[in-house]
């Protein structure tokens, strides 16, 4: 492995952050990467802020974190018309360099590490991780594979279910299947009973998702959720049951750690944890940090978040959420292999309240990147 200290490159180690991104959650890693760009210890690091289109251009963006924080309702967005940037591989490192057609390219420097916080496909789903792999270039958080299964909610199940985990009872629908067999595919659905939700199988933030009541209402949530993915997941309501979560983060030597969990609790007109609830100010969303659990809950808990953790493969980061059952059990939603950075995210929160600050946090991720590799070495 490389040594990218700056004691031996005789410079700050150079982060890349990037940020942006073709899906629908474009704005959220904006606001997300703002948070991140304010926090990184500009004594330790050189920062590069790359931002990533909705078209797919890569540019250099202007290291200004307040331009990338929400207003009122209106979420921040790359840039296109900066200068546009490449990631190019070499044996003795990866430059960056910005390859305006007007002019000759220029070499920014080496980048040691990069920082993806893209949301969603084309970024959270292994391709981005699949591209920094074939170019040798570290970056922070989980690899191709982790990345990919965790995109996906619906092989995520199969994985923590072959784990032995305990995960909420759903089905896939595809638009494929619903256009073909829009009978079957709501049998299918009822079978699985009312009240259920409908999500997109590979998106996140919440987009998509509508809670369904009854059978009227199927096909206008499969149609919402087909706008973000033609894979849809249709789960079970886990009525009556807590939504707790709980982040995981990498340790340089043995097992990962893990957060005190937080119980999220919303009100209002939220009938679940949805988009405005997660993002917006002013929302009746209320945040219990330590959540109340027994202490026999919560060791259970934070044991299984670092199993579903190890069962995909994770590095670097990631929250598990769970449902707490009335009756006291344990059923995974989902895991996230990227969670939000935004202000009112809970993975920063969460790690907060168990005595490591949102500074320290961006510190830890960068350092444990910084020591990695590439491939299989």
């Amino acid at each position: 492995m490389n040594d990218t200290s700056s004691h031996t490159t005789g410079r700050k180690p150079r982060v890349a952050v990037v940020f942006g991104g073709r899906s629908s959650e474009h704005g959220i890693s904006c606001v997300t990467a703002g948070s991140v760009l304010a926090a990184i210890d500009r004594e330790a690091y050189d920062v590069v802020p790359v931002g990533i289109a909705a078209d797919g251009r890569w540019v250099l963006e202007v290291d200004e974190p307040g331009r990338l924080a929400i207003r009122g309702s209106d979420l921040p967005a790359v840039d296109g018309a900066r200068s546009p940037v490449a990631l190019m591989g070499a044996t003795t490192g990866t430059d960056l360099v910005v390859t305006d057609p007007a002019s000759v390219p220029s070499v920014i420097g080496e980048v040691d590490v990069v920082f993806p916080l893209l949301h969603g496909p084309w970024g959270e789903d292994g391709t981005l991780q699949g591209m920094l792999e074939m170019a040798g270039v570290r970056y922070v958080g989980s690899g191709v594979l982790a990345s990919a299964v965790g995109m996906d909610k619906a092989y995520m199940k199969v994985v923590l279910q072959s784990a032995g985990l305990p995960v909420t009872p759903g089905i896939v629908v595809t638009r494929s299947e619903w256009e073909q067999d829009p009978v079957g595919c709501r049998s299918r659905i009822e079978d699985l009973g009312f009240p259920s939700f409908a999500k997109p199988a590979r998106a996140g933030s919440s987009m998509g998702i509508s809670k369904l009541h009854d059978a009227g209402e199927v096909e206008a949530a499969l149609e919402e959720a087909f706008r973000h993915d033609p894979k849809v997941l249709v789960e079970q309501s886990m009525e009556g049951g807590r939504e707790v979560e709980c982040g995981v983060l990498g340790t340089f030597e043995g097992p990962p750690e893990t957060s005190r969990p937080g119980e999220v609790r919303t009100g209002g007109d939220h009938e679940f944890y949805d988009f405005e609830a997660k993002y917006l100010p002013d929302q009746l969303t209320e945040i219990d940090i330590p959540a109340a659990l027994p202490a026999e809950t919560e060791q259970e808990l934070r044991a299984m978040a670092v199993r579903a953790f190890e069962a995909l493969s994770c590095e670097g980061l990631a929250r598990v959420d769970f449902f707490v059952m009335p009756d006291g059990s344990l059923v995974i939603n989902e895991l996230n292999t990227m969670p939000g950075f935004t202000p009112t995210s809970m993975y920063p929160q969460l790690w907060a309240a168990t005595g490591m600050s949102y500074p320290e946090l961006v510190d830890r991720l960068l350092q444990l990147a910084l020591r990695r590799d590439t491939g299989l070495r």
